[in-house]
């Protein structure tokens, strides 16, 4: 709200002048009003009553009157119980436009102030392609370090991949055994793809053998223990961790295969990084604070000489940090890749962009680094988002019937051209203008649909319905900014804005949708919270349509209120551009 500060202050100088009592103006607090009332800005006097000692018609009603009277920007009032509704002026919103149509800062504050954020995304394992559920985690990551950039933090991507552990030799070993020296280049197969076959493979194998062992007389777990590909697989494992070079050459090999499929992938999801560690080169960190929390008793041993934690008191359990061997489990290498990327980078704060499932994990790892008095400790947090399911139900990545990345991205794209097609109004696009038309709007529709849910909620993905031309929908809000653009196109000179001209209510509601932008990202920065700002440009685009089915833009006859819906539009149109951009997602100029 623009006009917060000088409304607060004139609240604390009318309670002043009225009750003679002093209030400073931090201490109120406005709303936006709600939209089943008339106004803008709401002020509950409830908190001022005993100041006033009237009741609360009384006490809003004297302060709706004393704030009318104190500026041209406050139009009326209304109060409903204790709420003081204001409704500021057409001469405020006319003022409004005038200021924001000469500068394109979108007004943003700088929240950042110089704060350093790290924002940790993706983490794939190297044994199978990307799927749905990292699409959520790669567009999540993505656009909320768009978001804490354009509010002023420095930011940097990271991106933390699980390149070793038995599920890598999995792949690795079914390579050995059926792979017969296939490559990417000799299969026809991304990377990724390829190493994801042998996976899958390995899988198909091993649940054959338990099934042989368990006919023959063995109990499913001891089964699953002794079949001879995990044992052949833990084998490998070994020789991995006793770096033998032809273990390494494999694993390196396959490795690189994965990485340029995943390059390949996060090109076309439109996503990067700035940073990238490997688990097989931070997964020995964090045993020195072990040492150092045990010599401080944060840490306790037990006659295995395993090392735990006790959290009970924090309402949590015991926690294993170390086990008897003195080989590492996840929390300890996490306490290490901690140390490592504050060492690296002093960042302020550290986001961790993963599923809900490890909710728990990272409640222990912030208390741990806590216990442990790491400065950083308080600037951990888990940005935690619900799993993604389809139709068809949850997706399972063993049995080889995960939704892939790839192919969604490539369905979307083929659904994008079909619905394009149908629809019969891309005259004059050459054949590239298309492809990259249908690869825009499919992109648009899929990044959208996911970020359009606050990321704590579960979702379900229904790649029809987010192609959409109407609706809460990428395409809508992209076929909006074409709307625009065509006006636009008919402009040769800048619009001058008149504060003098009439406004229509839908001029009004646009100006005032327009405002809300920087609180909206505002928001969403502090929240982490794409969501916010996609629901926002929904609401931008249903009320820049509502202008331009209800008054004429081009054709309107006043030239003052012409100019001003001219301005209004080139507006709409950057702060779309904006919005979806922090979205990570493009605005065709046609469609």
């Amino acid at each position: 709200m623009t006009l917060e500060e000088p409304l607060k202050k004139i609240i604390a100088k009318g309670i002043l002048s009225l009750y003679s009592a002093e209030i400073h103006s931090d201490l109120i607090k406005l709303e936006t009003t709600s939209k089943d009332y008339d106004g803008d800005i709401t002020f509950v006097v409830y908190p001022i009553l005993k100041l006033s000692k009237q009741n609360p018609l009384n006490t809003a009603t004297a302060l709706g009157n004393f704030i009318c009277e104190q500026s041209d920007d406050f139009e009326s009032f209304n109060v409903i119980n204790g709420f003081l509704n204001i409704k500021l002026s057409p001469s405020h919103w006319a003022n409004w436009l005038k200021v924001n149509s000469q500068c394109n800062n979108f007004g943003i504050p700088n929240l950042g102030q110089g704060k350093k954020v790290m924002v940790e995304y993706s983490s794939p394992n190297t044994n199978k392609p990307l799927h749905l559920g990292h699409v959520r985690n790669n567009l999540l990551g993505y656009s909320v370090s768009e978001i804490l950039k354009f509010a002023g933090y420095t930011v940097i991507k990271a991106n933390l991949i699980n390149d070793r552990g038995i599920h890598i030799c999995k792949s690795m070993l079914a390579w050995q055994l059926y792979g017969n020296h296939e490559t990417p280049q000799s299969s026809g197969l991304k990377g990724d793809h390829l190493v994801g076959k042998y996976y899958v493979l390995f899988d198909q194998h091993y649940q054959s053998e338990i099934r042989s062992l368990i006919a023959g007389g063995l109990g499913e777990a001891e089964a699953k223990k002794e079949a001879p590909l995990i044992k052949k697989a833990q084998e490998l494992l070994l020789k991995w961790e006793a770096n033998d070079a032809d273990t390494l050459a494999l694993w390196t090999k396959m490795n690189n295969w994965v990485y340029d499929g995943f390059e390949q992938t996060y090109k076309r999801m439109g996503v990067d990084f700035d940073k990238t560690y490997y688990e097989s080169q931070t997964y020995l960190l964090g045993k020195d604070s072990i040492e150092d929390g045990l010599k401080r008793n944060v840490f306790e041993k037990n006659e295995d000489g395993s090392v735990w934690i006790d959290l009970t008191e924090d309402g949590l359990d015991r926690k294993l940090v170390l086990r008897a061997d003195g080989t590492s489990v996840y929390i300890t290498q996490d306490i290490g890749t901690a140390q490592l990327k504050y060492d690296e980078t002093q960042m302020d704060k550290s986001v961790y962009v993963v599923g809900n499932e490890q909710d728990y994990h990272f409640k222990v790892l912030q208390l741990i680094l806590k216990k442990l008095g790491k400065p950083y400790a308080d600037g951990v947090y888990h940005l935690s988002y619900g799993m993604v399911d389809l139709p068809s139900g949850k997706m399972k990545s063993r049995e080889g019937t995960v939704v892939d990345a790839d192919e969604l991205m490539q369905e979307m794209h083929n659904t994008a051209k079909k619905i394009t097609q149908e629809l019969g109004k891309t005259e004059g696009f050459s054949e590239l203008e298309l492809s990259i038309l249908h690869e825009t709007i499919a992109m648009g529709a899929l990044k959208y649909f996911l970020l359009k849910v606050d990321p704590v909620k579960r979702m379900m993905f229904n790649p029809e319905e987010s192609i959409d031309f109407h609706g809460n929908t990428g395409p809508f809000i992209q076929y909006t900014h074409t709307r625009i653009r065509a006006i636009l196109r008919n402009i040769s000179i800048a619009p001058q804005v008149s504060t003098s001209a009439l406004l229509h209510p839908a001029d009004i509601e646009l100006i005032k949708t327009l405002s809300w932008f920087p609180d909206k990202v505002a928001l969403a920065a502090d929240g982490y919270n794409p969501s916010i700002v996609a629901n926002y440009m929904f609401e931008l685009s249903k009320s820049f349509n509502r202008l331009y089915h209800e008054v004429s833009i081009l054709g309107e006859t006043d030239e003052a209120i012409k100019q001003n819906r001219i301005a209004l539009c080139s507006l709409a149109g950057n702060y779309l551009k904006k919005g979806m951009q922090l979205l990570g997602i493009s605005m065709p100029e046609r469609m």
